[in-house]
């Protein structure tokens, strides 16, 4: 597959050991909130090398965990072949955002910049941290220095401004915060 098409899809979930003996597993949901992986049956993922659909035909939640059931995964020895696979749907087929928000995957890449136009390198990945989330920021062969840099995204206060057209974000950040 190519790296395009590759870029396009955004990983949702990871499966997680089996569950049972027909075939059930856990899946590990990465949406918010987690139940929200259940709006898609269908999935791509990637199995022994080579893409595949993985089609969701049964669900339930068991304590704070989702166990679901694949499409032609009847048996605990076949299923187990899922286990630590991740759960990707097309970019586009995520539902719309109101303005001025954002999905992670969109952000990822963007170069980090502060108002004094020194450029912190390009966002990694965002972490999740309960009070706010975090852009994780490594360096380029461009940036000030080679330090990585924890962000967190906090609007207005701490992230200024997010172009996704010039794939910059503008941020209200020194140089020298947390050494």
């Amino acid at each position: 597959m190519s790296a395009d098409i590759e870029k396009m899809r955004v990983v949702l979930g990871q499966i997680g050991k089996v569950h049972g003996i027909k075939g059930w597993l856990k899946l590990n949901s990465f949406t918010t909130p987690p139940e929200n992986i259940l709006d898609y049956s269908q999935f791509f993922a990637e199995i022994e090398e080579a893409w595949q659909m993985l089609e969701i035909d049964q669900h339930k939640q068991q304590a704070n965990s989702l166990i679901v059931h694949f499409r032609g995964y009847d048996d605990p020895e076949v299923a187990k072949k899922l286990t630590g696979i991740e759960l990707t749907v097309n970019s586009e087929d995520l539902p719309s955002l109101e303005a001025g928000s954002f999905y992670w995957h969109e952000l990822e890449g963007m170069e980090v910049i502060n108002e004094e136009g020194q450029l912190f390198g390009k966002l990694e990945r965002l972490l999740e941290t309960g009070a706010n989330d975090v852009l994780v920021v490594q360096p380029t062969g461009e940036s000030i220095d080679e330090r990585e840099r924890l962000i967190p995204y906090i609007k207005e206060e701490v992230i200024k401004k997010i172009d996704t057209i010039a794939g910059k974000i503008l941020v209200n950040w020194e140089a020298d915060y947390l050494e």
